[in-house]
């Protein structure tokens, strides 16, 4: 039994990848906006119910991955050692994650991506969405820490301020790519911004939610 779980897993993953590369694919060729679920599924050679079955909506074939990013960037505070701020840990997990910059593949799938979003309103709108969503959930486990009530002002404060700089930093990484820097000069440019924009938040938010 264990076996076959195994192997029904793998065919899900494999057919889930199919779906993201044939989508990516054709976002890359055409635009988000010009492609349908119908193309998806011909490219990758499935049914559009299958494309839905792991794609409940188009944009999410674009932001997987983004979500998944998001998702570990909250994670990392929930699990951050004892003694570690908030902002510590935060900044920790954006820091590490500027390493995969100095790839070169990385920039161009970065560059690829960025006029898609550019030229899309629908996805614009999706992005915002996903950062307030996120936005949304880091707020509320600061709040839970704090034995704060719901909606309390302190924790959203925090978040919004962390989240912006991510977000500003991902415009920054778009806006460095599509201007041709990459590779080691683009992760050290990231984590040099990384580093200033954190600083200006240290003050404030250096002692915030240190873990017991």
């Amino acid at each position: 039994m264990s076996a076959e779980r195994g192997l029904r897993e793998r065919k899900k993953e494999q057919t889930r990848q199919a779906i993201s590369e044939a989508a990516r694919r054709l976002f890359a060729e055409r635009g988000f906006d010009a492609v349908t679920i119908a193309d998806v599924a011909r490219a990758a050679d499935v049914s559009e119910g299958t494309v839905f079955n792991y794609f409940p909506a188009k944009e999410d074939l674009f932001y997987g991955e983004m979500e998944t990013f998001e998702a570990a960037l909250v994670e990392a505070v929930r699990r951050r050692a004892p003694g570690e701020s908030v902002l510590a840990a935060f900044r920790r997990f954006v820091l590490e994650g500027s390493r995969r910059l100095a790839d070169e593949e990385v920039a161009d799938v970065i560059a690829t991506a960025g006029r898609i979003v550019k030229a899309s309103p629908a996805l614009q709108a999706r992005e915002r969405q996903i950062v307030a969503d996120y936005t949304h959930s880091l707020a509320a486990l600061l709040a839970q820490e704090a034995g704060a009530r719901a909606g309390a002002v302190e924790p959203w404060v925090v978040a919004n301020a962390l989240m912006g700089v991510q977000r500003a930093l991902v415009e920054h990484v778009r806006a460095r790519v599509l201007s041709s820097i990459r590779g080691p000069k683009l992760a050290a440019d990231l984590r040099s911004q990384a580093r200033r924009a954190f600083a200006r938040l240290e003050r404030g938010l250096g002692d915030y939610g240190v873990k017991r």
